[in-house]
């Protein structure tokens, strides 16, 4: 193919016969923001795909030269590009990004490109050159998304290292004796020194051995049915049988799940030979008390039991008072039991955020509203994590004693909005308060914001309760009185007034 055919000469004679409107529009289409500017660079005219974008100032672009309209740190960059737009006669230039200023003062990224469309050697004023560009808020904020991923991923990474570390640090210096079991097929995974010591394996190795064959022939049936108690009720009574060849041991055993896999903690305590009776095994759970297939309840062969049982939300069911009568497994995980018979006939109260105060308040307008959707706290685990939490809750009817669901959903890994931070966040109003530094004195100043957050906290109780002023003064330590009192001052309602403090 000659080079004539590619030249722009050539593809100019072919856009000849387009309409000029046409083409216009196909250009301002094609691009984010469109300038046409003259030969030295004035804003002729601004044409932009994001109309609220000309609102917040693009339009006042109009009569200054491109490089007033950019950051200082960028007009470099602009001069380059319409001195190259110049040289090439009609080549665009490569895409260079630009930070454009608007109105208030803000700046936002744009990639752009320059073409000279009309060259007049004897006037400046009279050439036409066009900036094309693509705005970049969408990619940058993908990228600071992404960024945020990034890191939320690390802070998880080195959270779990941080624990590993502090958990072989405690496994390996224990003077207990620990072992660490395979929850079905009872082999042991882990071994401390404490525990190699106290069984002196013939060749010194542990690790790979069944958990029975480090006891007496004897004892292997009681070890394996304390194994099976531990993995269905989570609790038993310690059992004391003779090592091989070794002394007597009372061995304790806790289930503990992971994700999809299941291990059991196994300490070794020596015994004195004359307190050791011959190996019992464990009391069987009591008929009933075992879970209905990991905690549903009846009517297991049902659509509902099997959701219920594998529902990757943790739920819980409760009687009138809030004491479960069922869980499923997740909800065993996030509170960190072993089982899900381990919450059975425990309050709620146990594992939430604010013990004494949120079940009752999630109860009350249960009671009233008969359901309640995306209530934030948190929920407390049995060793001390801490998770964020988002709870649904429904009453059910014709349910026996369980009259409450609760579904609850740990949202402490989701990525927070665009432009937020972790924590508590000032209102716009706070912020408004430090442009009084320096007009008025510092005591005023604490003033006005020790009042604005006691209205927030007073409405923000509000909220969380449903109105229900009762339930709002005990979130807020406050006598009802008191809070009467407070809610006059600020205006926020008829104080004391309705049926919601019931």
């Amino acid at each position: 193919m000659s080079r004539s055919v590619n030249s722009p000469k050539a593809a100019a004679a072919r856009l000849r016969d387009v309409d000029s409107e046409a083409l216009q529009r196909v250009v301002h289409n094609a691009a984010d923001i469109t300038l046409v500017l003259d030969g030295a660079g004035v804003v002729l005219e601004v044409n932009a795909q994001d109309k609220e974008l000309l609102q917040a100032g693009a339009r006042d672009w109009r009569g200054l030269t491109w490089a007033e309209t950019v950051a200082p740190e960028t007009r470099d960059k602009v001069a380059e590009m319409l001195q190259e737009a110049r040289n090439e006669r009609g080549t665009p230039t490569r895409w260079r990004q630009v930070n454009q200023l608007l109105a208030d003062g803000t700046d936002f990224p744009v990639l752009y490109s320059v073409a000279l469309l009309v060259d007049d050697a004897r006037s400046a004023a009279k050439r036409r050159l066009i900036a094309l560009g693509r705005d970049q808020r969408p990619t940058m904020a993908m990228q600071r998304r992404l960024v945020e991923a990034q890191q939320a991923v690390e802070r998880d990474y080195w959270r779990f290292r941080e624990a590993e570390t502090r958990y072989r640090k405690l496994f390996q210096t224990s003077t207990d004796a620990v072992l660490i079991v395979d929850g079905t097929s009872s082999k042991i995974l882990e071994a401390n020194p404490a525990a190699i010591a106290l069984v002196r394996p013939a060749g010194g190795r542990i690790v790979g051995l069944g958990l029975p064959a480090l006891f007496e022939p004897a004892a292997a049936d009681p070890v394996q049915a304390l194994l099976a108690s531990a993995r269905s009720v989570g609790k038993h009574q310690p059992l004391t049988v003779m090592l091989a060849g070794g002394g007597p041991v009372s061995v304790h055993a806790t289930f503990v799940r992971q994700d999809e896999s299941a291990f059991t903690i196994v300490r070794l305590a020596p015994m004195a030979a004359a307190a050791v009776p011959g190996p019992q095994a464990p009391a069987a759970p009591r008929k009933g008390s075992a879970p209905h297939s990991n905690g549903a309840p009846r009517g297991d062969g049902t659509l509902l039991a099997s959701f219920m049982r594998a529902s990757a939300d943790a739920l819980a069911f409760t009687d009138s008072q809030g004491r479960i009568v069922a869980v499923n497994r997740a909800f065993a995980t996030l509170a960190q039991l072993s089982s899900e018979d381990e919450a059975r006939g425990e309050s709620l109260d146990r594992w939430l955020g604010r013990p004494g105060v949120e079940l009752d308040m999630l109860i009350t307008n249960l009671r009233q509203e008969g359901s309640l959707g995306l209530y934030a706290t948190e929920l407390r685990g049995e060793y001390g994590a801490v998770s964020e939490v988002e709870i649904s809750a429904s009453r059910l009817e014709g349910a026996g004693d369980a009259v409450y669901s609760f579904a609850v959903r740990d949202i402490g890994r989701r990525l927070r909005p665009e432009g937020s931070k972790p924590g508590p966040q000032l209102p716009a109003s706070v912020h408004q308060l430090t442009e009084l530094v320096g007009r008025v004195p510092l005591k005023q100043i604490v003033a006005e914001t020790s009042d604005l957050i006691e209205q927030l906290s007073i409405e923000a109780a509000l909220k969380l309760s449903r109105n229900n002023r009762a339930l709002a003064a005990q979130l807020l330590g406050l006598s009802r009185q008191s809070l009467y009192v407070k809610l006059r001052r600020f205006g926020l309602g008829e104080a004391g007034a309705g049926a919601e403090d019931d």
